[in-house]
């Protein structure tokens, strides 16, 4: 008897012992979470108490963020802790070719953006090109609002953007900050066919079809393209500048992203040629970027045409093309380092004047381009590359080197 009570005494020990144990497993892990929540609001009052010595309550680049297609630091106002967000990206550049050595100086461009609610946004692009221009008027390139819009933020789905705001075509004019692709200078399929920067005005919509498959559709001046040479559709521009009796034209936009590191992608443009004229031009590419490791693959192939190009100039340009693909890999990756080193080799083919109205063309151009980017911060980049560029009878070897930032 005396044996039973003592095991049931022990029995009836080791149950309590057991509770008291899971009592304090649970109040430690109860404390643990208490703790990481007290944590989280200490540092958020030290981030808020630092914003107001400094009197800024500002919003660093996140460069894996973009909003609509565009740049990470023209995404800085829509990821912004403040109402105020100030941003932009910065370039210089050497070059030496047949016709001698450049020294671009300075392009500076801010993007300056305001939130008036979560869903009422205004971004803006101030673009300094050559230094700008002094008080004479005499140096620099240019000064100009490269764009200015709002977004109505109304879901995933559909949101709507009206200003003036970059055509959504290409893979460079929405991303045409200098940490965003590895040669020196733009590609010239993304300069000549997709005339990067072109900004025009009107009104866009965009959004979500469906999750990894997104779009835009724009209403918007038309370009006027000019009748021949290597910059007709350039030229046609229509940019921030007054327009008299602008034209209507069209472009659109489908992106899939479903497969991890993978953007894949269409785009088109259709509007009236130029003024009194009983001719249109279309524009159309197919575009990829993917990313797997160390490795990136990107590139874009573009047309385009203009009918009845006779009722312009018995010479003007009724067809074009071109394409290029770059090709790169990150040596550092292989290693702990926190820099980047890409090594990229780039091949592109173009044809501005592929056909004219009077059966003539203009010489294709191909271009062989390597070289090496360093990324001593992901927001900054140094880059040198030397390109091998023929065009009929004309070869040229050029060499680049570029730095360039975001913030």
């Amino acid at each position: 008897m005396k044996t039973s009570k003592l095991s049931l005494a022990l029995i009836t020990a080791l149950a309590l012992s057991g509770s008291v144990y899971a009592d304090e497993t649970s109040e430690i892990a109860d404390l643990k979470k208490e703790m990481k929540e007290l944590r989280e609001i200490t540092q958020t009052l030290v981030e808020e108490t630092s914003d107001l010595k400094t009197g800024s309550n500002y919003t660093t680049v996140d460069t894996e963020k973009s909003h609509s297609g565009l740049g990470s630091a023209a995404s800085k106002v829509y990821y912004s802790k403040s109402p105020l967000s100030i941003g932009g990206y910065g370039e210089a550049m050497y070059t030496n070719n047949h016709d001698g050595s450049t020294l671009s100086g300075t392009k500076f461009v801010p993007y300056i953006g305001y939130k008036f609610s979560d869903n009422i946004i205004l971004n803006t692009e101030i673009e300094f090109e050559g230094g700008g221009v002094d008080r004479g008027g005499n140096a620099g390139d240019e000064v100009v609002v490269e764009f200015m819009y709002l977004d109505y933020l109304i879901n995933k789905n559909a949101n709507i953007r009206a200003g003036n705001f970059i055509i959504p075509m290409g893979l460079i004019n929405q991303r045409h900050e200098p940490t965003l692709y590895n040669t020196v200078e733009r590609p010239d399929t993304e300069k000549y066919l997709i005339p990067s920067t072109w900004t025009e005005t009107g009104a866009m919509a965009y959004g979500r079809i469906v999750d990894n498959l997104t779009y835009n559709f724009a209403t918007i001046s038309a370009l006027k393209t000019d009748v021949n040479g290597k910059e007709w559709l350039r030229e046609g521009r229509g940019g921030p500048v007054e327009r008299s009796n602008p034209n209507l034209g069209f472009a659109a936009r489908l992106d899939y992203t479903g497969i991890n590191g993978l953007l894949v992608g269409t785009s088109a443009y259709y509007g009236p040629s130029m003024d009194g004229v009983k001719s249109n031009t279309s524009i159309y590419d197919i575009h990829l970027d993917y990313k797997n490791n160390g490795a990136r693959v990107y590139g874009v192939y573009s047309q385009a045409t203009r009918s009845s190009a006779s009722n312009i100039a018995a010479n003007a340009v009724e067809s074009a093309q071109g394409g290029y693909m770059n090709l790169s890999y990150d040596l550092l990756s292989l290693t702990s380092s926190i820099y980047s080193l890409p090594l990229f080799m780039q091949y592109e083919s173009l044809n501005p004047e592929e056909k004219r109205a009077d059966g003539t063309s203009g010489d294709s151009t191909h271009t062989t381009t390597m070289g090496i980017n360093f990324f001593p911060h992901e927001q900054v980049v140094l880059k040198l590359n030397y390109a091998m560029k023929s065009q009929g009878t004309i070869d040229d070897k050029i060499t680049s080197v570029s730095m360039g930032f975001i913030f």
